[in-house]
């Protein structure tokens, strides 16, 4: 079934459900965009799930129905634009398209390598970029609706995660530029703010000084690490209502008029904690957060040692 131009975007207006509609979501093989698939898929939408993990990724596509997986490197313009006609052969266009593939690495800037920061960058931020070139014509289509998940890490930077930090900042620079270009089309653009979320990415998060100190010194309440099934509940409930902002958890949306008080806020808990552990802090090794991330940068470099036409 194909949706008219304004189908979607009055459907959804009026509260009414995504039955029907289909979505595209990037760094679908695990965590918050397998959690997210699985919940747009429970609310009858029509799921193309995006990844690098084949065979994962496959795994959670069976569950859902109809659904699709298709292996593509966000950072791969043609693989995108590929995937994009093959969503649209198959599935139908896309009214909802998720960019949620992301990755991590911390350490030192110094003693990081410049090829896996430039990758935290490619992905998280000009991977969200292809995404939407890549899609934009079925959003415009079907005055669909473009979700660009970001992160609190964009509200206060974090020493030791400087490529994560940059790109999520990033994106929601891009996220917002984009919406006021796209909404004279009728296309309505969404930032997502996570917070603590229980992905592999945040596995061993107390061995990691900076994060266990500014999660420590932290509220209670604001400790709390929610679990992705959590997360993908109040993505869907924000994109049903093609929500401008989208926290998770909800309370995050009173942080906004606090956020000039963050950096300062963050570096003083920093500061304090690599004062005290400087030497075990800045010899820790580089490190890959999560067997999504990992996965990505070993296909990375694999492939650049692939020879030219293989």
């Amino acid at each position: 079934m194909r949706v008219t131009s304004d189908a979607f975007s009055t459907q959804c207006d009026r509260g009414r459900p995504l039955r029907g509609r289909v979505a595209v979501v990037t760094g679908a093989a695990r965590g918050v965009g397998e959690a997210l698939a699985r919940s747009l898929s429970d609310a009858g939408m029509r799921v193309a799930l995006l990844g690098r993990e084949r065979a994962t990724l496959q795994k959670a596509a069976d569950s859902l129905h109809p659904s699709m997986s298709i292996e593509a490197d966000i950072t791969d313009r043609e693989a995108l634009a590929d995937a994009a006609c093959r969503v649209e052969a198959e599935l139908g266009p896309a009214s909802v398209v998720v960019a949620n593939a992301g990755i991590a690495a911390s350490g030192p800037f110094d003693r990081t390598p410049p090829e896996l920061w430039q990758r935290v960058i490619d992905v998280n931020l000009t991977g969200s970029a292809n995404t939407a070139r890549a899609f934009l014509p079925q959003l415009t289509a079907t005055r669909g609706y473009f979700l660009q998940i970001a992160s609190t890490a964009a509200f206060g930077a974090a020493p030791m995660m400087s490529a994560y930090c940059a790109s999520k900042a990033g994106a929601e620079s891009f996220a917002l530029a984009l919406r006021g270009e796209l909404e004279p089309d009728g296309i309505q653009v969404g930032i997502a703010y996570l917070h603590w979320t229980g992905t592999d990415m945040l596995t061993g998060i107390d061995d990691h000084p900076v994060l266990e100190a500014l999660r420590r010194n932290q509220p209670r309440p604001a400790r709390r690490v929610h679990t992705p099934d959590q997360v993908a509940q109040w993505l869907t409930r924000g994109i049903n209502h093609r929500a401008p902002h989208i926290y998770a958890p909800p309370w995050l949306r009173w942080c906004q008029p606090l956020r000039p008080l963050f950096p300062a806020l963050v570096a003083r808990v920093t500061r304090r904690e690599l004062r005290g552990n400087l030497s075990d802090t800045m010899s820790s090794p580089i490190e890959v957060l999560g067997a999504g991330g990992r996965a990505d940068w070993n296909a990375f470099t694999a492939s650049r040692f692939l020879p030219p036409n293989g």
